[in-house]
């Protein structure tokens, strides 16, 4: 009868620890899955930017379909071949959000139930919801700061694609009462190819590069802002970032000598210039060609880009040594904060920002923007802007020229701006408007 009740009190013990396993594990992988849901989510988002463009749209596309669900680790690799291969990302994009989406949108609604089910004390479904809640945050800060710089998009949808099924894995294990040998068979062979194409992550990058571009890729690497590509065919060099064209060493000359040199001209003093955007120093060689000039305030968000533009030897000789002239000086921060805070007076402004294909870039063609810029100008200052082409983009065009003209003149209270629009003729990228 001793022994009896000796073992029937280490059984419940066994049952206890059993259960306080079970309900540790399930919490932790709540969290687990919930910061892989969010990086999915995020790299969705990304990718549609980067290669649909639109951002704006793309997102919201990305967020109403992922209330479905969660994407795979292999989304990054199929959408990126899928493009190079297809040059259309739309239909594997929202296909694999919602196929996968659909079965793991269950992760909470089932996790909450086991947890009934084992009969876990003080089960709380509010507190399934927090702690999915609290993944989700840790994803949304580690997604700029640590998982793009140091992994890129392959790598991390792969990763965080293992990781979901390192956690399957585990729960398999805990549950093995009620695991079958199928379940086990299918998640080792998933584990093993995910984590074989982990492995070979870097060459799946080289890969869909080598599709995605024509020419040979000397340098790739994606910083906190952007993906930075360069390309060079014999002695033609091209800048790409996010996948779109900057610049090609062909005829990128016909472009900034136009960015620049009107203004420079019409400009009577050239003593201090302020150049926003232009990191690959192109323009600032155009500027520095003009005797008159002292000092040139350059502000590029990205400190990667003047980096490269200053100290890679074959890109700084495209700018002709300009980022080291002691006349320049770089500023890495954003465009809108520099001209809040500055209280600099500049007779010269040339803003060389990509095209505003999303919220962060179009306030920089407002006209809030173009009202502070114009208090740094000297009285009798002058400002030019790129404002895409006139031929391929004319609302673009013509409402960037609209915005200006409406823009506030403090020399003149009541009154806009005045504007002259031209263009040049670029064979990389015809008609561009300025």
């Amino acid at each position: 009868m001793t022994d009896s009740k000796a073992d029937a009190s280490t059984q419940a013990q066994v049952n206890r620890a059993a259960l306080r396993l079970r309900e540790t594990w399930l919490w932790v992988a709540t969290f687990l899955v919930a910061v892989a849901g969010l990086i999915y989510e995020l790299i969705a988002a990304t990718l549609s930017s980067y290669l649909l463009g639109d951002s704006i749209r793309q997102f919201s596309y990305v967020i109403g379909i992922f209330l479905l669900g969660i994407a795979g680790g292999f989304m990054a690799p199929l959408v990126f071949f899928t493009f190079a291969w297809m040059e259309s990302v739309t239909l594997p994009l929202y296909g694999l959000l919602i196929t996968v989406g659909l079965l793991s949108g269950m992760e909470i609604p089932l996790i909450a139930r086991v947890l009934k089910e084992i009969g876990a004390p003080e089960f709380r479904f509010e507190n399934v919801l927090s702690v999915d809640y609290i993944g989700a945050l840790a994803a949304s800060l580690a997604f700029p700061l640590l998982i793009i710089p140091h992994l890129g998009l392959m790598p991390a949808s792969l990763t965080f694609g293992a990781l979901n099924l390192v956690v399957a894995g585990l729960s398999l294990w805990i549950f093995r009462s009620q695991t079958s040998a199928l379940q086990v068979a299918v998640w080792a062979l998933a584990l093993t190819g995910t984590l074989a194409a982990l492995w070979q992550a870097e060459r799946l990058v080289s890969a869909s590069e080598a599709a995605l571009f024509e020419d040979d890729i000397i340098f790739s690497e994606a910083t906190p802002y952007q993906q930075i590509t360069v390309t060079r065919y014999r002695t033609r060099t091209r800048l790409f970032l996010d996948y779109s064209i900057q610049f090609d060493s062909l005829d990128e000359h016909r472009y900034h000598e136009s960015l620049v040199h009107p203004a420079m001209a019409q400009a009577p003093r050239r003593k201090s210039v302020l150049i926003l955007g232009g990191g690959d120093g192109m323009a600032a060689r155009e500027v520095l060609r003009w005797a008159a000039v002292e000092e040139i305030t350059l502000v590029d968000l990205d400190p990667r880009v003047t980096e490269l533009f200053r100290d890679h030897p074959d890109l700084s000789a495209l700018n002709q040594d300009a980022l080291r002239d002691p006349r320049v000086t770089i500023h890495n921060t954003d465009a809108w904060r520099f001209v809040e805070d500055s209280t600099a007076v500049f007779d010269v402004i040339i803003i060389d920002l990509p095209d505003p294909k999303n919220l962060s870039l179009s306030k920089l063609y407002s006209r809030q923007f173009y009202g502070t810029l114009v208090e740094r100008l000297s009285a009798q200052g002058v400002m030019v802007t790129q404002a895409g082409s006139p031929l391929f983009a004319r609302e673009a065009f013509w409402s960037i020229k609209t915005t200006l003209a409406a823009s506030r003149n403090p020399n003149r209270p009541g009154q806009g701006l005045y504007t002259r629009p031209y263009h040049a003729y670029l064979p990389s990228f015809g008609d561009w408007g300025l």
